[in-house]
């Protein structure tokens, strides 16, 4: 029991009630606990300044009565938290209708702000590389997303602020956002992307950690924070002293006056209770004192239901086992035993009586022998020995000892029915005679030991056997008799009665517990078990009494009466009679309660309880009084259900300021002192409900979060109990309950519908988890009519949709209030498509965040989300056509903001082509038309100036010189004409700015004109720009898509016939000497042709399925076509010019022809300048010539000419007219002998150009043609014809070794 004198406020505080005295010795008097801080402000502020004037009286009373009216307040308010807190105690203390649940869901520890600005310390650090934490960009980049959008939200502020946002939903937030990230990642072979997600989580708790240390052993954790387990008697009576504002003085002073750790006491006042409530129920049918109901039969019914809970709470007290006094119990209910239940018929059918079995006792003895004292009849080295035994039961034995040191300290464990048993204990020595067959006694001792008998050894003296000579001998033991659980008290008394114990006699009494509402008084005999005669308890009253003369025997009387028996009770002392009345008192469930003769002569107030515990007449009277009034109210006629109203408050206020995140749910340990308290005092569980309802609402309309589901739960409830469906088995209802359930209607429906309206702020990123569904869920239940008849889906669809009207207004109010965007008229074309663009992404934003988080809740009614995204889009119109509407004629600036727009209309179902889309699109329509009817005109004017003025020098040298020269652009004209979106610029723009790109050198890949090459990328950026917009209109979409096709077809062909022009051009003027060389510009034309239809495939070709014209499929055929032809001209006149240089040198030749006169001339100037000087070889300058002609022209092809395709067509062609034009030649001369030096001319040019063309890659097929194998028969036969007629003519030159010559 907890002592008053321990608790450090016992100097100090005091009951509210009564203020305490000062002592004598203190000169100075005391304020009451209410005025005390006025006290010390009103000392503290005169001290230092001048008395101010006296109010006038007038204003002095006023103010006093005000003053006075507030303390009186205050002192109400007080005492009936004091009251509460009594009722509390004894639920706590002895509990029999709930218990602590254990199935509820665990709460989360709530975030604060300043947990909330470390943890974005924490992911700034992170992002700034101030951490240690490994991670890759994709990671960083969802830190960085989760950090701007979820951490900087002032809608996570606002939740922190609200109380309702815990670590897990940071958490749960994050892990849904890189949920969608990873997803959308492409797979990695060896990497399940299940152990991505686990990494990123787990790095994420590295960062939300910081540089906490986590092998730090945790504080001690405060009493807030256990109060989601199951707490114990202490823990509950210490947060419910928290939640009533109860002084630990006060506490102690009521605990100790409610005597809680006396378990007896306990049940008797609950049995007192419920015979109050039944009284009260009685009284209530008699007067007819009905609450107003909304039916008259209700009246009737509400008795029985009084009656009937009564009787429940009777059952369920019935159904605890009996606990031992003063022992610890668990805070549970216990089933209820069938044996048992026959009892509680016991309370209303008297003539079912108790039988004697069923009162037996079973009680534990331990004798202890410690030492004999006095024997001397033995010598002092014999044996000596103990045996005691309870008479009935088996017989032990102590050790042995030496009869000079007959000590033992043995115990012995007896167990017996006998209430009065006896027990005997005798000594022994061992017998040293041969015929001897039992051992001698030396005495013994009986005893008769009861539960009431001293605990401690003491000496007792033996009885021993004639003649013997220890005349004194004693022994010490100790007999402890246990008290059984179900053994109220006991003890001898004088009684005599009307039915039982008809003699006065003094009897052993035993006041036995058979159940919790069955108790016997039994007298028994010694060596029996069963009681001689028992009585019943049952609707006794017990009283003290005057002595009666005419009895002898006895001193202090009482009595015990009912209807036709009176029992007269009398022990020898007052202390005995005091205790006999206590125990009998609290074994009736009397409500009147004794009092003995000397206090009732002394006692003047009706409020005078004797029992008050000792340690509490220590205090002063004041106290005393207050205590007692606080104790003995009787509970049935107070108004609980208000004093619950207040003690549900103050509950949920404690429960909303503590450390967890609850949204409004009770911790167990508060759910099972309210249900104990419903039950034990009758609270009605609508009223309840109703109450918890309208302070759940108090904290929700002050934008505290309040989880729905709870609020479901109690409004379900109530409506059930009002609509006559009896949740809890009441099927009376209250006017005040019907009036309080309408109102609390009305309220919650206007709570539910601002709560849709502001759902992202109300539900922040779907936090609380499922809540707006509960809440839809609950709008649903609070427009039912009953509880039966559903709502039509039209009704609740219209409120859905009214309130995302609303919230469309508010949502775009608070996000213009966020990018600060204001109507300026001053404001620049520039800075109002800014803003406009901005206003556009974080539209977008909200609508996303709406799509992933709120989404699903409105499933039911996606048509309603559509709306709600349009009347969005509607007031975003607004704005957008004032920023449009100031930007100047063919500005091309919107054409960021439609892609940012239509990107995502186009890909929600719902809004694709929706009003705002459509609207979107009829205003940029003609922009779109407009631009490219600008590019179109002005791609045509470059093509056409550019061709005019083309070098033909090939873009590598312009990509040598990048960065440093810019990209082509397009020529400035008298008119604005558009330049291309930033946004939409072709795939290889990027590339055109590095020269080596995966080892690849890209000066080798565009070696196209200038012309050419900007015509091309202009044709591509301008599709691709068109792509990007992603026209969603599919009518207008081919249009447009046909169009540039078109365009790009005349473009390119346009392009093909400029470039064949100019290449004819350039070989009109080339030479047909063997100093020809293939100029670049002729191979930049080559490769102009090879763009061109390389382009065509891609820029004049409709996507597939769409191409199924035949005159589209004509009109592109005929560009490639084109194309074709032009290639065969080009080539063809190419080798034509090459054939033009043989042609030449086969003209040379034809003077060293046999039979000529020039010929003649040549050979004897040679002959004769050989005597005289080193001529050189005839022929070989020209075939030398030749040969390098060829060469250098091939190496030009191969690495200025792109395609090797057409190189090597230009080659094959080379050679095969080449071939041909010297066989043709040789031909011509078939009657004729070559003249050496024609001979050795073409067998080297032969020899040479052959392996030459096989080494640039000619077929074997058309290397070995008829003309080649025409030629080399013809010079083999020459070649053997001069080796016999001429000698060493030839110089080495051969056919056949042409292998293994080199040069």
């Amino acid at each position: 029991m907890l002592d008053p004198s321990s608790s450090e406020e016992s100097g100090e505080e005091v009951l509210a009630e009564e203020p305490r005295e000062a002592p004598a010795a203190v000169g100075s008097q005391r304020c009451l606990p209410a005025q005390e801080r006025d006290c010390r402000n009103e000392k503290r502020s005169g001290a230092g300044r001048p008395r101010p004037a006296s109010p006038s009286p007038s204003v002095s009373s006023e103010r006093d009565k005000h003053e006075e009216e507030r303390l009186q307040k205050e002192k109400e308010e007080r005492k009936t938290k004091l009251q509460i807190y009594v009722f509390v105690l004894r639920c706590i203390a002895y509990p029999f209708n709930a218990k602590q649940p254990t199935d509820m869901a665990r709460r989360q520890q709530k975030l604060n702000r300043q947990q909330l600005q470390a943890v974005k310390e924490r992911f700034q650090a992170f992002l700034s590389g101030e951490t240690q934490i490994a991670a890759d960009e994709a990671f960083c980049n969802a830190v960085r997303s989760y950090y701007e959008v979820f951490l900087k939200s002032d809608r996570v502020s606002r939740m922190v602020q609200s109380g309702g946002c815990s670590a897990s939903d940071f958490r749960e937030v994050f892990k849904k956002n890189i949920e969608r990230r990873v997803r959308s990642l492409p797979e990695i072979d060896g990497l399940s992307k299940e152990t991505v997600l686990s990494s990123w989580i787990a790095k994420y708790d590295a960062i939300y950690r910081g540089d906490e240390d986590l092998r730090r052993q945790a504080p001690r954790m405060p009493f807030c924070g256990v109060s989601e387990l199951i707490l114990s008697k202490e823990q509950l009576l210490e947060m419910f002293q928290q939640i009533l504002g109860i002084k630990k003085f006060e506490h102690q002073l009521l605990y100790n006056g409610c005597q809680l750790d006396n378990v007896d006491e306990q049940a008797a006042q609950i049995r007192r209770e419920l015979d109050g409530r039944l009284q009260l129920a009685e009284q209530i049918a008699r007067e007819r004192k009905y609450p107003r109901f909304i039916s008259k039969e209700m009246e009737v019914m509400y008795v029985e239901e009084l009656r009937a809970s009564v009787n429940l709470l009777m059952a369920n007290l019935e159904s605890l086992p009996v606990s031992k006094a003063g022992g610890d119990f668990k805070l549970q209910k216990l089933k209820r035993s069938p044996i048992n239940s026959s009892f509680l018929d016991m309370v209303d059918e008297n003539e079912i009586m108790l039988s004697k079995s069923e009162v037996v006792l079973f009680f534990t003895l331990e004798i202890v022998i410690v030492e004999v004292q006095g024997l001397t009849s033995v010598a002092p080295n014999r044996i000596v020995y103990c045996t005691m035994e309870v008479e009935g039961g088996e017989k032990l034995q102590t050790d042995q000892a030496e009869a000079s040191r007959p000590q033992w300290g043995t115990q012995g464990d007896f167990t017996t029915t006998y209430p009065l048993p006896v027990v005997k204990v005798k000594l022994f020595t061992e017998s040293t005679g041969v015929l001897a067959l039992e051992d001698k006694e030396l005495g013994r001792v009986v005893l008769h030991p009861t539960t009431n008998s001293p605990k401690t050894a003491e000496l007792h003296k033996m009885v021993v056997p004639k003649h013997s000579p220890d005349t004194d001998l004693k022994i010490k033991l100790a007999v402890r008799m246990d008290k059984p659980p179900n053994m109220k008290h006991s003890g001898y008394l004088f009684a005599r009665g009307q039915r039982t114990w008809k003699r006065w006699k003094r009897r052993y009494f035993i006041l036995v517990q058979v159940s919790q509402y069955t108790f016997a008084m039994c007298s028994y005999r010694e060596k029996k078990a069963e009681p001689h005669e028992l009585m019943q308890l049952d609707g006794y009253t017990v009283d003290y009494a005057e002595p009666h003369p005419g009895l002898q025997g006895g001193r202090a009387f009482f009595r015990a009466v009912r209807e036709g028996d009176h029992v007269m009770f009398a022990s020898d002392h007052e202390q005995d009679r005091a205790l006999w009345v206590q125990a009998i008192y609290r074994a009736t469930g009397q409500s009147y309660k004794p009092v003995p003769p000397s206090q009732n002569q002394n006692c003047r107030g009706t409020n005078c309880q004797p029992d008050t515990p000792a340690n509490l007449l220590s205090v002063d009277r004041s106290q005393r009084q207050a205590v007692d009034e606080l104790i003995s109210a009787a509970p049935a006629p107070v108004d609980h259900a208000s004093l619950f109203v207040v003690l549900q408050k103050c509950t949920l206020q404690h429960r909303m300021s503590d450390s967890f995140s609850c949204l409004g749910w009770f911790s167990p340990g508060q759910v099972f002192v309210l249900d104990e308290y419903c039950a034990r005092y009758g609270v009605r569980g609508c009223h309840r409900h109703l109450s918890y309802l309208r302070d759940l609402m108090e904290y929700s309309e002050k934008n505290t979060l309040i989880d729905p589901t709870l609020l479901h739960y109690s409004y379900a409830f109530c409506a059930s109990h009002i609509h006559g469906n009896r949740p809890d088995g009441m099927g009376t209802v209250t006017e005040e309950e019907k009036e309080q359930f309408e109102d609390i209607k009305s309220r919650l429906l206007s709570l539910l519908e601002n709560q849709i309206v502001h759902f992202r702020y109300c539900f922040p990123f779907g936090r609380p988890e499922g809540a707006l569904k509960a809440t839809l869920s609950l709008l649903e239940r609070v427009l039912m009519k009953d509880i039966s008849t559903p709502v039509p889906p039209d009704q609740l669809r219209k409120v859905v949709q009214k309130c995302l009207e609303k919230a469309a207004l508010v949502n775009y109010s608070q996000l213009t209030d966020y990018a600060r965007i204001e109507g300026n008229a001053h404001a620049g074309p520039e800075k109002s498509m800014e803003d406009v663009i901005r206003l556009g992404e974080l539209c977008i934003e909200v609508l996303q965040q709406n799509e992933e988080h709120h989404a699903e809740a409105f499933s039911w009614w996606p048509e309603a989300m559509a709306e709600h995204a349009e009347t969005f889009w509607s007031l975003y119109t607004v704005d957008m056509d004032a920023a449009l509407q100031v930007q100047p004629p063919d500005s091309w600036d919107g054409f960021a903001h439609f892609q940012l727009l239509n990107n995502f209309l186009r890909t929600d179902p719902y809004l694709c082509n929706g009003t705002f889309h459509k609207h979107l699109q009829n205003h940029f329509m003609p922009l779109v038309v407009r631009y490219i009817d600008l590019m179109e005109s002005s791609i045509a004017q470059s093509v056409h100036r550019g061709f005019e003025q083309e070098t033909w020098q090939s873009v590598k040298t312009i990509t040598e010189n990048l960065p440093s020269v810019p990209l082509p652009k397009v020529p400035g004209l008298p008119l604005i004409l558009p330049q291309l979106p930033s946004f939409s610029a072709p795939s290889w723009m990027g590339p055109l700015c590095d020269h080596n790109l995966q080892g690849i050198n890209l000066a080798n890949i565009f070696n196209g004109s200038a012309t050419s090459e900007d015509l091309f990328w202009k044709l591509e950026a301008l599709q691709m720009f068109v792509l990007d917009l992603r026209w969603p209109e599919p009518e207008f979409a081919r249009h447009l898509e046909q169009r540039l096709k078109l365009m790009a077809s005349d473009m390119v062909e346009a392009c093909v016939r400029r470039t064949k022009a100019a290449f004819d051009s350039k070989m009109q003027k080339a030479g047909k000497s063997t100093d020809f060389r293939v100029s670049l510009s002729v191979c930049t034309m080559f490769n102009v042709l090879m763009d061109a239809k390389k382009q065509s495939s891609r820029l004049c070709v409709l996507d597939s399925g769409q191409e199924t014209d035949k005159q589209w499929q004509q009109y592109h055929s005929k560009i490639d076509v084109l194309i074709d032809e032009s290639f065969k001209e080009m080539i063809s006149s190419l080798v034509s010019k090459f054939a033009a240089v043989l042609d030449g040198l086969l003209s040379k030749l034809s003077r060293y022809d046999e039979g000529t006169f020039f010929s003649s001339i040549l050979s004897f100037t040679a002959k004769a300048a050989a005597k005289y000087v080193d001529v050189p070889k005839p022929g070989m300058d020209l075939a030398d010539a030749y040969i390098t002609f060829v060469r250098e022209n091939q190496d030009i092809l191969r690495d200025k000419v792109t395609d090797e395709m057409y190189t090597e067509k230009v080659f094959e062609q080379w050679y095969t007219n080449s071939t041909k034009a010297m066989c043709i030649w040789l031909t011509d001369r078939l009657d004729q002998q070559l003249h050496v030096y024609q001979l050795k001319t073409l067998i080297k040019i032969v020899k040479k150009t052959y392996r030459d063309f096989r080494l640039q890659g000619v077929l074997e097929g058309t290397l070995n043609n008829k003309s080649y194998e025409a030629i080399y028969n013809r010079l083999t036969m020459e070649e053997a014809t001069t080796s016999v007629t001429g000698g060493n003519s030839l110089q080495g030159i051969s056919m056949r070794d042409s292998e293994e010559e080199e040069g």
